[in-house]
């Protein structure tokens, strides 16, 4: 499995460098989302551009991303989706579940967003 690692303060930038999230790295792919949430990552940006296509066990994996983020009171953002996998997504009804937006840009400023409000949070208590 071919991806690059971006390490931030406050997030960090997993983008696959596959053009199919299938079965054949969803494992390695879980291992290293895992990986990156016990180094104590809340923030995961997942760039998904160079992907043309996922199956089941691909969307498998978003999940579970998904999932350890929210367990560690953090956010994982899906950005750069081509249409099919999209389309995918959208089929699944995992867009009411996965946050998506269309740029790292825009999901770095949402990492940022929720972060405050977090703090804000805090403060109010």
């Amino acid at each position: 499995m071919k991806f690059t690692v971006d390490k931030h303060e406050k997030y960090i930038l997993v983008k696959l460098n596959e053009s199919k999230l299938n079965s054949l790295i969803t494992p390695q792919l879980k291992s290293e989302l895992i990986l990156i949430n016990t180094e104590g990552q809340r923030n995961i940006i997942f760039d998904l551009s160079q992907v043309k296509f996922a199956d089941s066990s691909g969307l498998s994996s978003l999940l579970v991303g998904h999932r350890l983020c929210k367990n560690a009171s953090g956010t994982f953002i899906l950005t750069g989706l081509n249409e099919p996998v999209a389309r995918l997504i959208t089929i699944s009804q995992l867009d009411s579940v996965l946050s998506i937006v269309p740029t790292c840009e825009e999901a770095i400023d949402l990492v940022f967003m929720e972060e405050i409000e977090k703090e804000l949070k805090k403060e109010a208590k």
